[in-house]
């Protein structure tokens, strides 16, 4: 029965492989995905896949989100600008720095509209769980851009009760600003897993993206808010995460990651990089976005502990996953 095609669907069948699981010198399984890289001007230098096909960034769209709400008067800086453009583990201080943007909104917990949920990270949500407590929007990964957008409409007096609606002036905002750095028309909209709107674009538009905020003039709000991921990347994701080991290991890295497997990065040199894997599998992100850096001169021994993962069998190390040749596996 044939259907009707969607935005998105032309990528469908348009990845190719891109990391591989071996077990025991056997290859057991495939992730395919989409791979682009992007030149300081913006421009495609090697694509694998459907680089042009409309795609969502899910939480790689943060900076973007960020950047409208600079744009329209959000004095942050630091850690808390960069929590603005989180994905938290639900640590601690990601929550008391939720609390703090909101005090200066002048607002309780009880504004934020993301989706009550648990802590991202697995020892945060069992340590919650263990205390009794049970979803909240506290606890929600991004609850630090909630509690952002909050403050970005109490100083532009603007309603905070539907700061979700597409019609709001900030989501208008959130629009413009999307369009502006990728380069391109949004594809398609839809509604993120936090409630916030979502803005689809290609692949190619969300490297050229991470490259333009990465190598962004110094006194720009793309420059603040790349500033304030760099010099705090536990704030952006969490302690031991991936996004937060890459951008301490590789200078100058600007790096977020996506629910559904997206990852893009950044480089002060304003060349960008993003993947996407096609069917959604987290663990083969940070391997093929590690042969990526490799292929954009990033060092080898500083890339050598995200470039493969261990594959266990009896409790012992017996294979790994690592990209394909086609990316430029790095030697390890």
């Amino acid at each position: 029965m044939n259907q009707a095609a969607h935005p998105g669907d032309e990528a469908a069948f348009a990845h190719i492989p891109v990391v591989g699981v071996w077990r025991n010198g056997f290859l057991e399984s495939v992730h395919h995905g989409t791979a682009v890289l992007t030149g300081a001007d913006g421009s495609v230098v090697e694509g694998h896949g459907a680089v042009d096909a409309a795609m969502f960034p899910r939480s790689a769209n943060k900076p973007f989100q960020g950047l409208a709400m600079l744009r329209n008067g959000l004095d942050l800086d630091g850690e808390l600008l960069a929590l603005a453009c989180a994905s938290h583990s639900g640590e601690a201080f990601h929550l008391d720095g939720t609390r703090r943007i909101l005090a200066r909104a002048g607002l309780s917990e009880s504004a934020l509209r993301c989706v009550p949920d648990l802590p991202l990270g697995a020892a945060q949500r069992d340590a919650w769980l263990a205390a009794g407590n049970g979803p909240e929007r506290i606890a929600m990964n991004c609850s630090g851009k909630h509690a952002a957008m909050l403050l970005t409409c109490v100083h532009n007096g603007w309603s905070i009760e539907d700061y979700l609606a597409p019609d709001h002036p900030l989501q208008k905002a959130v629009r413009r600003a999307v369009e502006d750095v990728a380069g391109e028309p949004v594809a398609a909209a839809g509604v993120d897993g936090c409630g916030a709107p979502l803005f689809a674009i290609s692949l190619a538009g969300l490297a050229r993206s991470y490259g333009r905020f990465a190598g962004a003039a110094a006194g720009t709000p793309e420059r603040r808010i790349a500033d304030a991921m760099r010099a705090h990347p536990e704030w952006v994701a969490g302690t031991g995460r991936d996004v937060t080991n890459l951008m301490r290991a590789v200078p100058g890295l600007l790096a977020k990651d996506g629910a559904e497997a997206v990852f893009a990065v950044g480089l002060a040199d304003g060349r960008g990089a993003a993947i996407k894997i096609a069917d959604g599998g987290v663990r083969a992100g940070v391997v093929a976005m590690a042969a990526l850096l490799w292929r954009m001169g990033a060092d080898e021994q500083a890339l050598a502990p995200f470039a493969q993962a261990p594959v266990y069998g009896a409790g012992e190390v017996v294979g790994a996953i690592r990209a394909f040749p086609l990316l430029g596996e790095p030697a390890v």
